[in-house]
């Protein structure tokens, strides 16, 4: 009874049964989710215009405070449209497709993104395959299209089609050439060119080019399906990938991960973590050809906006590696705060900022950009503020201080690399 531990007797703040609230206020809710979207007064590309922007994900029943969710919520903003979305097992498949419910949802277009599960092994592959799929799909497109075009069908039909050919691979472009060509689908013909303007009515889903996004936290990139996600990194195809990093396995009770960093208490490692954090990171970075961020939501808005952008725009593989604080982390100041603890990580210097973009190094630039400065925050202090390390303090104060020397070390080497890669001469 709120009235009782609200410190104003706020009587106003009492749960009340829901059939007693829906007379008055399923009005005030119709009113406002029927409220056009007005995202035509900013860039979209920019922090402040994306967030006029539709979401394509809400109510996801996730941890409050969850730092996984305001990332895929971005993403959803600038792409969701015209995604497909592979997701690995995990919290990310928990609050991302919890039957009968789904937080992604869809615009006025009947538009909004199309989503799956696969399991930790192959979930990689599995959107690899999906993307393989509509290119082999969009490919017959192509030459249905020009094929058609070479019937000279009409005018309008020639012209409609002749723009969806030049910018099919562009997503954009492609969405106003989509029109066109669904105005004219109508069009009257006889033989082989009514049976190809009925192929594309049975294929328009697929004139827009989709946005293809595999998504999954540390346990799945960083362990169980990192084989997959090499694979696939390696195959040069143009998909997104999206990690939630929080350091653990959160979905299954909080388990060590390959990217648990040093000192850092978990399920198997309840002394403290020995090994150091695995650079996933900087894995990928060393094909050459894929494109690679860490990124962190509360230390740098505009940092996480422009990887979005790169990264959906490169012509290839691109992996963005999202520092996500979790409820398995025991953060002291609270769950409310988790983008403040966004923050201070890279103030800390215990989380980077960078990305390796392989469009640079073609223009003879250094691909390699440390977005992150020098840490103006104590790397203990920033520890100090979690549950994960505190108790390692608490439990096993003989080896406690080691670890955190080794963890402060690891942290102060990773970055003066970072450092010497973003001098190197191109």
């Amino acid at each position: 009874n709120c009235a009782d531990i609200c410190p104003a007797k706020n009587k106003a703040l009492i749960m009340k049964p829901l059939d007693t609230q829906v007379p008055t206020e399923k009005p005030n809710w119709d009113y406002l989710v029927e409220l056009p979207v007005k995202d035509e007064f900013m860039p979209l590309t920019t922090v402040k215009g994306s967030q006029f922007a539709q979401p394509l994900f809400e109510f996801s029943g996730a941890c409050a405070g969850c730092g996984e969710t305001p990332y895929i919520k971005v993403v959803t903003q600038l792409f969701g449209d015209r995604m497909m979305i592979a997701n690995a097992t995990g919290c990310s498949s928990i609050w991302g497709g919890s039957a009968p419910a789904t937080p992604y949802t869809k615009n006025a277009a009947g538009k909004g993104p199309a989503w799956a599960n696969s399991l930790f092994e192959d979930n990689a592959e599995f959107g690899y395959g999906m993307a393989l799929g509509e290119n082999a799909i969009r490919k017959q497109m192509a030459d249905s299209a020009k094929e058609l075009i070479d019937l000279g069908v009409s005018a309008d039909v020639t012209a409609a089609f002749t723009k969806w050919v030049e910018v099919m691979e562009d997503g954009k472009a492609s969405k106003a050439a989509t029109i066109d060509v669904l105005n004219v689908l109508n069009t009257k013909a006889d033989g082989k060119g009514a049976e190809l303007l009925k192929y594309f009515e049975n294929h328009k889903d697929f004139l827009i080019k989709k946005s293809q996004w595999i998504l999954g936290g540390d346990g799945w990139a960083y362990d169980i399906g990192f084989g997959g996600l090499d694979h696939v990194l390696a195959s040069g195809e143009n998909v997104n990938i999206l990690v939630f990093d929080t350091e653990v396995y959160s979905n299954t009770g909080g388990q060590s991960s390959k990217s648990t960093p040093t000192g850092a208490v978990a399920k198997f490692a309840a002394a403290g973590k020995r090994m150091k954090k695995k650079d996933l990171g900087m894995i990928a970075a060393t094909y050459g050809y894929v494109y690679v961020a860490q990124v962190s939501m509360g230390a740098d808005k505009n940092h996480f906006m422009k990887v979005l952008l790169e990264a959906e725009a490169y012509d290839g593989p691109s992996l963005i590696i999202a520092y996500a604080p979790c409820i398995a982390h025991g953060i002291k100041q609270g769950m409310g705060r988790t983008q403040n603890r966004s923050k201070e990580a890279v103030e800390s210097g215990y989380w980077h900022l960078w990305r390796f973009n392989p469009t640079l190094k073609e223009e003879g630039k250094n691909p390699f950009t440390l977005d992150s400065k020098e840490p103006t925050m104590s790397f203990n202090e920033f520890i100090m503020g979690e549950a994960r390390y505190t108790q390692l303090k608490s439990e096993f104060p003989e080896v406690a201080d080691a670890l955190f020397e080794k963890a402060t070390a690891e942290a102060t080497d990773r970055l003066k690399g970072y450092q010497r890669m973003a001098k190197m001469e191109f």
